[in-house]
């Protein structure tokens, strides 16, 4: 039988991913929950254009994806996680799949700077990396898998499926019930639930965040030269938030 999805809310899924202190701990984003919108019956949003039109309003190419058909399934995975609602734009908004299509055509796509060698032995859950598998490959290999499962459960193609129904995909994965090579499915999970975080709140200069809107939900000010002029206030100083790509 068929689990009984749960509704929560972005606050809800904040406060167990880690963030809610309006830090993000590098690595250190393992989370229970992945549908903060379990409930949600509306259509999922239309992932942005891969030529024009995108969520930056100009040109924005992808890096690491050729087919744009993974890359669609990518953007609403990504929004399943970190959804839209009253509280800001989600995923797909704030550029977050461009965000790890840029991250898995450089040195963590890649693993350059990490060991690689065999052997390699099936790992325990609480230890690192244990996969022969680059973190691209991991990436591609689950965007197929979960074209497939999407195929074989509902007949449809990820990207036309309903929230709930995309949700019992991704907690496939989460409870490690999807067969993949080379990595199992909760390793994965994490690795897509880690990235959408970090996309969603790393600096804009990295191709996420965009606008800089993660940081204004949760009141961050970004990188700022100084706190000179502020720090003896005796009153609450709001503080735009500052890109490292910003002129000062």
């Amino acid at each position: 039988m068929a689990k009984e999805p749960k509704n929560y809310s972005r606050r809800d899924f904040l406060k167990t991913s880690g963030v809610a202190a309006g830090a993000l701990i590098g690595g250190g984003i393992i989370g229970g929950l992945i549908g903060a919108n379990a409930n949600n019956t509306a259509a999922p949003g239309e992932a942005p254009a891969t030529s024009e039109g995108g969520s930056a309003g100009g040109v924005r190419g992808l890096m690491f994806f050729k087919n744009d058909a993974e890359f669609q399934i990518l953007a609403q995975a990504t929004e399943r996680i970190f959804p839209e609602d009253d509280l800001g734009p989600g995923a797909i908004g704030l550029g977050v799949p461009y965000f790890i299509d840029r991250q898995l055509a450089g040195a963590y796509g890649e693993n350059s700077k990490e060991y690689m060698q065999g052997p390699f032995l099936e790992g325990e859950t609480t230890q690192g990396y244990q996969s022969r598998l680059k973190r691209n490959e991991m990436f591609r290999q689950g965007l197929q898998i979960m074209q497939q499962e999407a195929q074989s459960r509902f007949k449809a193609n990820f990207v036309d499926l309903e929230g709930g129904q995309m949700d019992e995909i991704l907690t496939a994965f989460q409870e490690d019930e999807i067969q993949m090579s080379g990595v199992n499915a909760l390793f994965f999970f994490r690795l897509l639930r880690m990235a959408t975080l970090e996309g969603a709140y790393a600096d804009p200069i990295y191709g996420g965040n965009q606008n800089m809107e993660g940081w204004k939900m949760k009141g961050f000010p970004g990188h700022q030269a100084a706190y000179i002029n502020d720090i003896e206030s005796e009153d609450f100083v709001e503080i735009e938030p500052h890109s490292l790509g910003m002129q000062n």
